[in-house]
């Protein structure tokens, strides 16, 4: 039998997200430009140019709010507002405050998102995160952008995945490269409580230009899955790679939530996926539901704190099967509301086929791009994901 449609709640924020390095091009004076340029073996190829979007952001959000969406997340650069230590620039403060207009001008609320994997060359030159400046200077960041993020904008994201930020350093101080076949690195401990503290401060900074932002960050959430026996493994495996981060996220004011797939623990730690299950062009398990166990946990750790999911999608030129893992885990968003979760809006990731930290290839995107005349093309998933932002509706199954 059909059931009758489920209507998410008014207000739900239905959109897109992306990140400006991933998408803008020519970010020259970030760390992330100079790893590119760096001969770093695991860097595939450099974003360059990417999708151009740091010119062509009005086509974007033409196509995003035409589509049906109301919401857009994206982030802005440290590296351009501050290229040289001490040097904002006003052009830059400028450019990104005409982002913030030109959505709210079509319709798109705006997220804006402080940091989201880059810093400028100058601050890792310090040491990055865990330099003795580190919280100052990032504050002194934030309160540049005043005038980008001061009115239009009602949610503020100081830090994308922090918990991902901490593993990475952990991994560049065991120097590894890449990833085990299963998990994740150790996180490095100091980076964990520098990036704490910068989270905290940031959050002060930005209620100090505007009390009535709604501020918060977004977790890496790896929906860790303990097989019999190794529930204990697992909690001691989990907390220092997510739990933590989702614990200093108590006083925030929202949580973003970001899954993709699941990681299975054993008694002797991580599991990798059968090899005959689905996989993504990113090799992770095809698995929708990972975002309806993240946000349940998620809620568990962090308590009475409004939960956004502000990342989830899949790697793959197969459309058909965005969709269908899209659906899948918008079903596993209404489940979760209807358990009595506080969830305000499910933002996919992403808006564009983008830069994948050393590839294009991992296509993400609702939207692609021709690489060289920029021509943007929206696929049939971002139809269908744009429609049900009209509606609030989502059919379920037969």
């Amino acid at each position: 039998m059909t059931h009758a449609p489920t209507r998410f709640p008014d207000g739900f924020l239905w959109g897109a997200s992306t990140a400006a390095h991933q998408i803008e091009g020519n970010n020259t004076t970030s760390d992330w430009w100079r790893k590119e340029h760096s001969g770093t073996s695991h860097i595939q190829e450099p974003s360059l140019d990417a999708a151009d979007s740091y010119h062509r952001w009005p086509e974007d959000m033409d196509l995003l709010a035409e589509l049906g969406f109301t919401d857009y997340r994206f982030s802005i650069e440290w590296a351009r507002i501050e290229p040289a230590r001490g040097h904002f620039s006003h052009a830059e403060i400028a450019h990104y405050r005409r982002m913030v207009e030109g959505a709210r001008a079509r319709g798109l609320r705006p997220m804006v998102t402080l940091h989201h994997f880059t810093v400028p060359q100058w601050f890792e030159d310090l040491g990055g995160w865990t330099a003795d400046e580190a919280v100052d200077l990032f504050t002194r960041y934030v309160e540049a952008t005043a005038p980008v993020i001061a009115e239009g904008v009602d949610h503020v994201c100081t830090i994308n995945e922090p918990n991902m930020i901490a593993v990475m350093a952990g991994a560049a101080k065991a120097g590894d490269i890449g990833f085990p076949p299963a998990g994740l690195p150790t996180p490095d401990e100091d980076t964990t409580r520098a990036i704490i503290a910068v989270h905290h401060a940031a959050s002060k900074a930005v209620k100090a230009v505007n009390p009535d932002i709604q501020v918060g960050w977004t977790i890496a959430n790896q929906v860790y899955q303990a097989l019999p026996g190794a529930e204990g493994v697992t909690a001691a495996y989990r907390h220092p790679r997510e739990d933590v981060f989702i614990e200093a996220a108590r006083g925030d004011d929202w949580i973003g939530v970001q899954s993709y797939t699941r990681t299975r623990i054993g008694p002797d730690g991580p599991i990798p996926a059968p090899e005959d299950v689905e996989r993504t062009l990113t090799s992770w398990e095809y698995y929708p539901a990972a975002v309806g166990h993240a946000l349940r946990h998620t809620a568990d750790v962090v308590g009475d704190v409004p939960l956004i999911v502000t990342e989830n999608g899949i790697a793959t030129d197969d459309d058909d099967r965005r969709i269908a893992y899209t659906k899948g885990a918008l079903e596993e968003v209404e489940a979760a509301l209807r358990d009595g979760l506080d969830i305000r809006g499910y933002l996919h990731w992403s808006a564009l086929d983008n830069y994948e930290w050393g590839s294009f290839a991992p296509t993400f995107g609702l939207i692609s791009y021709d690489p060289v005349t920029f021509e943007r093309t929206a696929k049939p998933s971002a139809v269908w994901l744009g429609g049900l932002g009209r509606t609030r509706e989502l059919p379920t199954g037969e």
